[in-house]
């Protein structure tokens, strides 16, 4: 599974097992992304430790995350960045919109 989903007590963990977030992970991650909003979930922290690949599609997964905590009044957390994933976000300016950590249990303190 590329996906693995972790309900704790007050966030999911959505942790990214794949190497490369893109056209193939996309659309499964953005409806369980969906559900797990629709299921009143608030709080999200997505863990790409494992992922050093991310295209246009997987930012807009992202995007999808973060819209959906912040409609709800809740918190989004990106955490465990590999370089090159890292250096596509700061291009594309959504460091400045989304909160990043750099490891699960920062992102944790966040929420």
């Amino acid at each position: 599974m590329d996906l693995a989903i972790d309900k704790k007590e007050n966030y999911t963990l959505v942790k990214i097992n794949a190497e490369k977030l893109d056209t193939h992970i996309a659309p499964t991650l953005k409806s369980e992304l969906v559900l797990i909003s629709g299921n009143g979930e608030k709080n999200i922290i997505m863990d790409l430790s494992n992922c050093r690949y991310c295209d246009s599609s997987g930012l807009s997964a992202i995007l999808v995350a973060n819209r959906l905590c912040k409609n709800s009044d809740g918190k989004f957390v990106l955490s465990g960045l590999q370089d090159t994933v890292e250096r596509l976000i700061n291009i594309s300016q959504l460091d400045s919109v989304i909160n990043i950590t750099s490891s699960v249990e920062q992102a944790e303190k966040q929420i």
